[in-house]
């Protein structure tokens, strides 16, 4: 695959992918910054026992148009097949799927009967995203590029969101991957 020669998001369908604090979710609001109605799909939840993640989770209300509509789900699939004009942007794909590994107890199963769990609610998106009429944007982490992690859970995790990664963007109109700010059309 190499990468295309293009700036500006077209509309449709489109997953935004980068590391740590790369800028995908500000670049992802900024492809809707001149939208007044925007449902913005948080997936985290925020703990009471952790400080720093609620002051995460802050700094993208603060950034937040006020016009937009937050919704608060993992039903990701509804949100996309709702008959609405307004854009959807998804933060963050990396989040869903560590609550839906989280629902399907995949962490301390002693067999494998998550995987079917966790394959359906992943078919169920990707039947959504492939198949939506809205404007969407769909950020996720990417954390294939970096070392092996140490622990089981964390070899699981990596994995299942690569798998998660592939096949959103295999049904999106776009693909971008941001470094240091700077996001790069792929697909």
């Amino acid at each position: 695959m190499h990468l295309c020669d293009v700036t500006a998001r077209g509309p449709g369908t489109t997953l935004v992918l980068g590391g740590a604090r790369s800028g995908k979710s500000r670049w992802a609001e900024e492809q809707f910054a001149d939208r007044d109605a925007v449902d913005y799909v948080a997936t985290s939840l925020v703990p009471d026992d952790d400080p720093e993640w609620a002051g995460r989770v802050a700094l993208h209300r603060e950034r937040r148009p006020i016009s937009w509509h937050t919704v608060e789900t993992l039903d990701l699939a509804e949100v996309l097949s709702r008959d609405n004009a307004s854009p959807v942007l998804v933060d963050c794909l990396s989040v869903w799927l560590a609550r839906v590994l989280d629902d399907v107890r995949a962490w301390d199963a002693a067999d494998d009967v998550w995987r079917e769990l966790l394959e359906h609610r992943v078919a169920e998106l990707v039947e959504a995203v492939r198949t939506t009429r809205r404007d969407v944007v769909l950020v996720s982490n990417e954390v294939g590029s970096g070392v092996v992690p140490a622990t089981p859970s964390g070899r699981l995790y990596r994995d299942e969101l690569g798998r998660l990664n592939a096949r959103v963007a295999a049904v999106c109109d776009e693909v971008w991957l941001t470094v240091a700010g700077i996001a790069r059309r792929w697909k």
